[in-house]
């Protein structure tokens, strides 16, 4: 039979057209197949043959294909979370606070010199208290609770005026005034004043002098050797030796 006779009806449905997208080229080199496959079954004369190769001319792509795949989207970094500082700059007590140490006392010397003015008492036994009781720290605290650089219990800071006693300008003040009551109490003797620091005034007076504390007694010893020691960075230097 001829072509003509057995080509399919217009009223047939036009193959769907290629989507649109770049060509696969295997899927063109199926189609090509299928078209000769289609002229051959033709050609031979069986209708049967003919009608197979056309349904499998019109249909689609094989469906185990599948739609072509899509290409990844590209992976965003996550933003790397940013650090918080967590460390706080600690606030000064004073603009001019020295290191913690015997190192930083020099810083102290004219504060105490006035306060010492102040009271009329001895900057160096003021400076040999501070030394002893605080080593020139003004953050010391006592496991009794007492504070600065002359470690006054709050109480006694509050009774001589002090508002902060890690103040060392406050601390230094209200040390030198209590050193001072301490000394008009005992009439001037130094050894009970600095024991009534240590001790209390009324242990000095139930016992008519320094007690018999090895604590308070090593106090005494030490804050007037430091006065002394003072003293001694304060006396000029003799000039040795003579010129020819």
């Amino acid at each position: 039979m001829s072509i003509q006779a057995i080509a399919p009806s217009p009223t047939s449905p036009p193959a769907s057209p290629p989507a649109s997208g770049p060509t696969d080229a295997a899927s063109a080199s199926r189609r090509m197949q299928q078209l000769q496959t289609l002229i051959a079954a033709a050609g031979s004369g069986s209708t049967a043959s003919f009608a197979a190769a056309l349904k499998a001319a019109s249909a689609g792509p094989s469906a185990a294909q599948g739609p072509a795949p899509s290409a990844a989207s590209p992976v965003e970094p996550s933003p790397t979370p940013s650090v918080a500082s967590a460390v706080e700059p600690s606030t000064s007590l004073s603009a001019a606070t020295p290191a913690a140490g015997n190192a930083g006392a020099s810083a102290y010397d004219a504060p105490i010199a006035q306060a010492a003015a102040r009271y009329g008492i001895d900057p160096a036994l003021l400076h040999g208290l501070i030394q002893q009781e605080s080593g020139f720290d003004p953050n010391a605290r006592s496991s009794s609770g007492a504070l600065g650089l002359t470690q006054l219990m709050p109480g006694t800071a509050t009774s001589l005026g002090v508002s902060n006693p890690l103040d060392p300008l406050q601390s230094i003040e209200g040390g030198a005034r209590y050193l001072s009551q301490m000394l008009s109490r005992f009439g001037g003797n130094t050894a009970d004043a600095l024991a009534a620091y240590n001790a209390g005034p009324g242990a000095v007076s139930r016992y008519g002098g320094v007690p018999p504390y090895a604590e308070t007694q090593d106090y005494v010893s030490k804050v007037m050797g430091y006065a002394n020691a003072y003293r001694q960075t304060l006396a000029p230097t003799a000039a040795s030796g003579s010129i020819a």
